[in-house]
């Protein structure tokens, strides 16, 4: 027994070397990757362009300073390194506090005891589209993602409230206290907010996978909806009139989707809603908040139907939707998100390059296939309007989620993709308290308008 125990013993620590060992030094958990920096100095996080977003300033006498040229723009998803490290500042740690110069050089450098200059991390972060993203959200608190579907990339990630984290060390008390902005939250990630109508998305799947012919559909908007002493609304009190099951999504009709609601199975919409990642684990390397649709067997009549318009207890994060919006854009296949492009050296040889690779499927290629078409209605003449006639084709869905009691609060939602034949865009966008003077379209026209 004591043996075959040292064996096993001596097994696991050559597999440990071998396998698991570079994990566990690059995990951001481990505070003595810390210890490099007293030999190397700490790299540069820099955009797909080879734009500077951190990097290191070395004093005459040594001192070493962390600058971000960007400043706020990029504060929640580059991160910071005062106080802690948060963002691509942890994530990558190690590849920062790593040196891969030429080994004569770093040979050279130790013997002159000075430090070795740290590899370069290079982002799919885009700053034109980020800065767009950043200047259209403006003053309004709410967040911002653009991804490419075809291959994962992020793009923009944007979220306000927002800081400066070249001043964080000095900011700090009123930073971690400030409970009313939470401007340390990264909300395109951990938000968690209803969705509002761009949940009709899944509820529209769903209504595909059990009606198997949406051409039949029809129904008669009146303006509101009643079941079971619950009556719902259509958005600011409008009258659809006749619809089938295109024009429901294009004009985000309410009351269609509250009927849709109440036909459906509920253990069937359960299942949807977890193959499209509700409730589950999202591939994500940021701190991230678990989507929640909360619909069980035996809900009333006024579950359902708010369940169905996506208000009621749904939970979801822009970042969430941003990843549906990927696969329906990708013929129903999810690609892995990843903020990594890859790892140089300071003289720009590549060390380590990400590939593109499959995640999961959320959805078969004839479905996404048939949502993308219905949304593109939604741009055609739908409630998204303002994108159509532009130099680019769209689609997606507008949403407008109530957070109070007080009907004429609200936020204000968009997800959709640009280039409808071949996407090349996806993005989600909300809007916190727009309640109705601001509008989550408009600034995705003007990242798409960046962007082409």
């Amino acid at each position: 027994m004591f043996v075959a125990l040292f064996i096993a013993m001596m097994g696991y620590i050559a597999y440990f070397n071998v396998v698991e060992s570079r994990d566990m030094i690059r995990s951001p958990y481990n505070v003595r990757q810390d210890s490099f920096a007293e030999r190397v100095v700490r790299g540069k996080i820099l955009d797909r362009n080879g734009k500077v977003l951190a990097q290191t300033n070395v004093a005459e006498d040594g001192t070493e300073t962390r600058e971000y040229p960007y400043g706020n723009m990029f504060a929640h998803v580059v991160g910071y390194t005062a106080n802690g490290k948060t963002g691509l500042e942890s994530l990558e740690n190690f590849e920062l506090l790593t040196s891969n110069a030429f080994f004569l050089e770093k040979i050279k450098q130790e013997f002159q005891d000075e430090k070795n200059i740290g590899d370069n991390v290079v982002t799919t972060l885009d700053t034109e589209l980020q800065e767009a993203a950043y200047d259209a959200l403006g003053s309004y608190r709410g967040a911002v993602v653009v991804m490419e579907p075809s291959t994962g990339k992020i793009l923009a990630m944007v979220s306000k409230p927002d800081f400066d984290p070249n001043t964080v060390a000095e900011n700090w008390e009123s930073l971690s206290t400030d409970s009313e902005n939470s401007a340390l939250l990264n909300r395109a990630t951990q938000g968690q907010y209803a969705p509002g109508s761009t949940f009709k998305i899944v509820t529209a799947l769903e209504y595909m996978r059990e009606s198997n012919d949406t051409d039949t559909y029809s129904y008669d908007c009146f303006g509101e909806i009643e079941a079971s002493g619950t009556t719902i609304h259509c958005y600011g009190g409008r009258t659809h009139g006749s619809e089938d099951f295109r024009d429901s999504l294009a004009y985000s009709c309410n009351t269609s989707f509250c009927n849709i609601g109440l036909s459906l199975d509920i253990e069937s919409f359960r299942k949807t809603s977890k193959e499209l990642l509700f409730d589950s684990k999202l591939p994500c390397d940021l701190p991230y908040s678990q989507s929640k649709f909360t619909l069980k067997k035996g809900a009333d009549d006024a579950d359902r139907m708010m369940t169905a318009m996506g208000q009621g207890q749904t939970q979801v994060s822009p970042y969430h939707m941003a990843l549906i919006m990927s696969a329906a854009a990708n013929g129903g296949t999810l690609m892995k998100p990843y903020l990594v492009d890859s790892v140089t050296n300071y003289t720009g040889n590549v060390i380590e390059k990400t590939k593109p690779e499959k995640y999961r499927s959320l959805m078969t290629s004839e479905e996404a296939a048939q949502l993308k078409d219905y949304m593109t209605s939604v741009v055609d003449y739908g409630t998204a309007s303002v994108l159509s006639g532009q130099s680019y084709t769209a689609a997606g869905k507008t949403g407008t989620a109530e957070y109070s009691s007080d009907k004429e609060k609200d936020h204000s939602w968009f997800v959709g993709l640009a280039n409808v034949d071949n996407p090349e865009l996806v993005i989600s966008v909300i809007i916190e308290s727009s309640d109705g003077a601001a509008s989550a379209v408009n600034i995705a026209k003007q990242v798409f308008d960046t962007y082409y």
